[in-house]
């Protein structure tokens, strides 16, 4: 059994208590949804922020937020949580509202809202180790996305669009109420052109990489999937064995109280090792995961280390081929969560230990 991680409100009292501060003001979604269990507090699905604020200080949390928006927040995000409204018109200064409630208290923001202090990082590093209750979630939504994109891979045609694509991709998702967060998908000359590509107009020829991060509860579930039609090509073929190498390593090496610096060198070592060794530079190569689809991108110098039930994503990448899974890291080992079991699989046998790590899946 690992260790048993406080819940979210318990991690903010603990925050108030070290830090000496009188409360925290949360506006993010990715904050709210993790406060509250998996609640949402979103209209326009392209930014940060909702539309409902919380403010939780010691003795009494609040949530603010327009009348507008108060019933529905109250009965279907909400209820029985013991929040108390402030709830100003849709046209008065919701800001006014938080700022009067807290007048003359000391209120850390994971937002630039003056007069409190923005501590956006350190909020965030609240919620990187996940309970139980996250985890079962987590689980069933790394089987939803990865099913999901896999399924996209055995269904299209040569002559779809990216955004037919794309579109097929959505709709798998989106029917269980889970928010297609990152889409890319890109074929023939643009997965070796480019290694964050966007959708287009462009049909597919031969070749296809379709990439999800999937949101629901607020957790975010990453995976990224290949399809060739036709034999593949000598340099495909060679390069997804020397990319598994990769993949493997830094998987491994995710491993509790390691600096996550360290596990990017452990990738690094492996690009040179197999040929590849300024390729890293050419796409970020991930970082934690969980209520954001990297909730910060590990660099060489950058802060941090992995922690127990905490989740990572990496995406290691050489010519024409790309890496992506969603991992909890575990006492004892790490679990795949965005692994199926029905995809074709590379198996590697690697410190006494046998690896299937995903294929290209070649269609006629």
């Amino acid at each position: 059994m690992g260790e048993i991680v406080s819940s979210p409100l318990a991690k903010i009292a603990a925050f108030l208590t070290e830090h000496h501060y009188d409360g925290v003001l949360f506006r993010k979604r990715s904050n709210f949804t993790w406060i509250t269990g998996g609640k949402d507090n979103h209209i326009v699905n392209t930014t940060e922020n909702g539309v409902a604020d919380l403010v939780i200080f010691s003795y009494k949390k609040y949530c603010i937020t327009s009348k507008m928006e108060s019933a529905r927040i109250h009965d279907e995000e909400l209820a029985g949580l013991g929040y108390e409204f402030v709830t100003p018109e849709w046209y008065e200064d919701q800001d006014a509202a938080v700022r009067a409630l807290c007048v003359g208290k000391k209120i850390a923001s994971d937002t630039a809202l003056e007069p409190f202090d923005q501590l956006t990082a350190e909020l965030a590093q609240l919620r990187f180790t996940l309970t139980e209750t996250e985890q079962e979630r987590y689980r069933w939504l790394g089987q939803k996305a990865a099913n999901a994109v896999e399924e996209t891979a055995r269904e299209i045609k040569p002559g779809m669009t990216e955004f037919e694509i794309q579109a097929h991709l959505a709709a798998k998702v989106m029917k269980e109420g889970i928010n297609p967060h990152v889409l890319l998908v890109s074929t023939d000359e643009r997965v070796f052109r480019y290694r964050h590509p966007i959708p287009t107009a462009k049909k597919l020829e031969n070749y296809a990489m379709i990439v999800i991060c999937a949101e629901k509860w607020g957790l975010i579930a990453n995976a990224t999937r290949f399809v060739h039609f036709g034999p593949l090509p000598q340099e495909l073929a060679e390069n997804k064995q020397k990319l598994v190498q990769i993949d493997i390593a830094m998987n491994v090496a995710t491993r509790p109280g390691t600096p996550i610096k360290e596990v990017l060198e452990k990738g690094f070592d492996m690009y040179r090792e197999v040929g590849y060794g300024e390729d890293w530079r050419f796409l970020h190569q991930g970082g934690p995961t969980g209520y954001a689809s990297r909730e910060f991108l590990a660099t060489p110098d950058g802060p941090g280390i992995v922690h127990e039930n905490q989740a990572f994503a990496w995406n290691p990448a050489i010519r024409g081929i790309k890496s992506e899974d969603t991992i909890l890291v575990g006492k004892e080992e790490n679990e795949i969560i965005t692994h199926t079991g029905n995809w074709v699989y590379i198996e590697v046998e690697k410190h006494s230990k046998k690896f299937l790590r995903p294929d290209i899946l070649v269609r006629d």
